[in-house]
């Protein structure tokens, strides 16, 4: 168990105020409790990432409270931080071992296309923290969207409808629409036309 993360009041028990004032063994078995659950939901949200079904997938995913839309695939080996915070729109596909982080909130619209290997945060520590603390913000991610292999996209960023994320790149401040970005940190490279009016409809039953 990553002790220095879970000392952080984010993303953990809401009510860090009236925690302190309880005596100090009670507060110690109330947040062990706490990161009981919280490992277990990981655990489990991990575990559905490997049924042989999308069907059972999606199903035991929105159990676990995320939002997923109709016609939308999220491939075998994906993972999700928090599902509960999680929202993906209509007709989108994630495809295998996507990481997608939802401790802060993550939303993703419509139409979006993200490959293999993608991996979306929405909270990390911060270097120059003397606690190394835990900092970050919710990821947007618009309307037909596509996001290549291996991509990463940091906390608090917002991709805008129709962008584009090259294979490999790693998204540090957000992009504009139709905009296709490339590298490490990204930066734009062209522009995507702006007529788009594709629906996606790749589902797959073994997926």
């Amino acid at each position: 168990m990553d002790t220095q993360l879970k000392s952080e009041p984010i993303p953990g028990p809401r009510d860090n105020t009236r925690l302190t004032r309880l005596p100090q063994p009670i507060k110690e078995l109330l947040l062990k409790i706490y990161w009981l659950g919280y490992d277990t939901r990981d655990f489990l949200a991990e575990v559905i990432g490997w049924l042989p079904s999308n069907r059972l997938r999606l199903y035991f995913w929105r159990g676990l409270g995320a939002g997923i839309g109709r016609a939308t695939s999220v491939h075998r080996g994906c993972r999700m931080y928090l599902p509960g915070r999680i929202q993906i729109g209509n007709h989108s596909v994630v495809n295998r071992e996507v990481l997608l982080d939802g401790r802060m909130g993550l939303t993703i619209g419509d139409n979006v296309s993200i490959s293999e290997g993608v991996a979306i945060f929405t909270l990390e520590h911060d270097p120059d923290s003397p606690t190394f603390a835990n900092r970050g913000n919710p990821v947007t991610i618009g309307d037909r969207v596509f996001i290549g292999a291996r991509a990463m996209v940091l906390p608090g960023i917002t991709i805008e409808e129709g962008a584009v994320v090259a294979a490999g790149a790693v998204v540090t401040r957000d992009v504009p629409p139709f905009a296709i970005v490339a590298g490490v940190p990204a930066r734009p490279i062209k522009k995507r036309r702006e007529d788009l009016a594709y629906t996606l409809n790749h589902r797959k039953f073994l997926g």
